[in-house]
């Protein structure tokens, strides 16, 4: 393949080889890992707990279910789903194995270690049989997929026939002056706070400038409905910071 031919994408505001950008992802997550969870209660002051607690009251999670949680780094999904769930079980799976250590650590994985797994694995390619889950779930992670189509067929494929996908993502605010308040905020201190917190200024700018290339709800919505998804519909989270969105497998 000449260089001509080598597809392209996105890294933050930078274009990259389509092949490389799996590998810089890692980088950041792997840099941060330590201070992530940290960071999130930091840039979102808390409220990333009740957007996940709200991905929780629309998803309903029943006794007995398999959740595949991707993404899923230090496991908030999945404690949250377990806890809610009797008898459930799920699997966190990551790219990150530095995310998936952290996640081992918190007291909650002890306490659930019967039913749960952590997996190392690619979102675009999952290492599971067809037809394995009845939920899947991705939180802040799928603007950081190569390619999202193919991680949405992915999800497809695991889900059982009646199973449900669900993606909780930041998003676009429907007022243009709202949105322009908010980038000035990301843009001048999220990066700071990157830097005195974890030490790592640019893998704060790079996760502040992904969300600004992430589709807006209504046509990521349309993406999920591509993929083969009914019933799509999404949420706005705080007038559109983050949006829920939801399809099932029919």
């Amino acid at each position: 393949m000449t260089k001509s031919d080598e597809k392209t994408t996105h890294f933050g505001f930078q274009t990259v080889d389509e092949g490389a950008k799996a590998g810089m992802v890692h980088g950041v997550f792997s840099r941060v890992a330590s201070k992530y969870d940290v960071m999130n209660d930091v840039m979102s002051g808390g409220v990333h707990r009740l957007w996940k607690d709200a991905m929780m009251d629309w998803l309903a999670p029943r006794k007995g279910q398999a959740l595949l949680d991707v993404a899923g780094g230090t496991g908030d999904v999945a404690f949250r789903f377990l806890g809610r769930a009797p008898g459930a079980t799920a699997t966190v799976l990551d790219m990150t194995e530095n995310m998936l250590i952290e996640g081992r650590k918190r007291a909650e994985a002890e306490d659930l270690a019967q039913r749960l797994d952590w997996v190392v694995g690619d979102a675009m390619a999952l290492p599971f049989k067809d037809n394995s889950f009845d939920v899947y779930t991705i939180s802040f992670g799928i603007r950081n997929v190569t390619r999202i189509p193919d991680a949405l067929a992915e999800a497809y494929r695991v889900l059982r026939p009646g199973g449900r996908l669900m993606v909780l993502e930041f998003s676009q605010l429907p007022n243009p002056m709202m949105q322009k308040a908010y980038d000035l905020y990301s843009f001048n201190v999220i990066p700071v706070m990157g830097q005195v917190i974890a030490g790592d200024r640019d893998s704060y700018q790079y996760l502040v400038e992904s969300i600004r290339k992430f589709p807006d709800q209504t046509t990521f919505a349309q993406m999920i409905s591509d993929a083969g998804f009914g019933q799509v519909s999404y949420r706005n989270l705080t007038m559109g910071v983050a949006a829920l969105h939801s399809g099932w497998k029919l």
